[in-house]
């Protein structure tokens, strides 16, 4: 069973900006900022480029001891042997992804309603991810939530949260006051020259 405590920062790559190399870079610089969970995002590649760009990601992530998940691709996950896989609403129903993945295995799921966070922690998640918070661009087609209905989640909500959406360095601070166990960055930390610096950033946050 994996501990979520003191795991705050949820690395989301985004495979649109960056050659693999690039990317790798950045993912490393990260990690070593404080980044301690790593989600491989590939909307663009063959199964076969994110396959072996999920073994590359996965020495990475390895080599530092950080967790390692893959995007919506359950098959990616299983053939690589990650940490575990996030599952979004219109993907395969968690029961079904957790009887084939077992029990030793993450599977968090995206949730925006109080209705599907509920049903996300009753079917065996292991953590949720709550978003958009804010506008953004990774995801153009991402439902913004309200920090009423953020609230509510939270309040009933037993597992750990990870907020995502449009989280900068500016309006973090706000999220981490939601009681957020964590906050899932993408560009805020992707692209900036300084990855690692990004990360600490953020990090810092979470110790005040």
């Amino acid at each position: 069973m994996y501990n979520f405590k003191d795991q705050h920062i949820y690395l989301v790559t985004d495979d649109s900006n960056f050659d693999f190399e690039t990317l790798c870079e950045k993912i490393e610089s990260s990690i070593l900022g404080g980044t301690s969970i790593v989600q491989l995002r590939e909307k663009h590649s063959s199964s076969l480029a994110f396959y072996n760009h999920a073994l590359k990601i996965k020495e990475i992530c390895k080599k530092h001891k950080v967790i390692f998940i893959i995007n919506d691709r359950l098959d990616i996950a299983q053939a690589v042997d990650a940490d575990g896989v996030h599952l979004g609403q219109s993907d395969l129903p968690l029961i079904v992804a957790r009887k084939i993945l077992g029990q030793e295995k993450i599977i968090g799921i995206s949730a925006k309603t109080k209705e599907s966070a509920i049903q996300a922690e009753n079917d065996g998640a292991d953590y949720i991810g709550v978003g958009a918070v804010f506008p953004t661009n990774t995801k153009k087609d991402a439902q913004y939530i309200t920090k009423e209905e953020f609230l509510k989640i939270r309040k009933i909500i037993n597992i750990p949260i990870y907020s995502i959406g449009g989280i900068n360095i500016d309006n973090a601070k706000e999220i981490i006051e939601y009681r957020s166990s964590g906050i899932a960055i993408s560009s805020a930390i992707l692209n900036t020259k300084d990855s690692k610096k990004a990360t600490s950033d953020f990090k810092k946050l979470f110790l005040k």
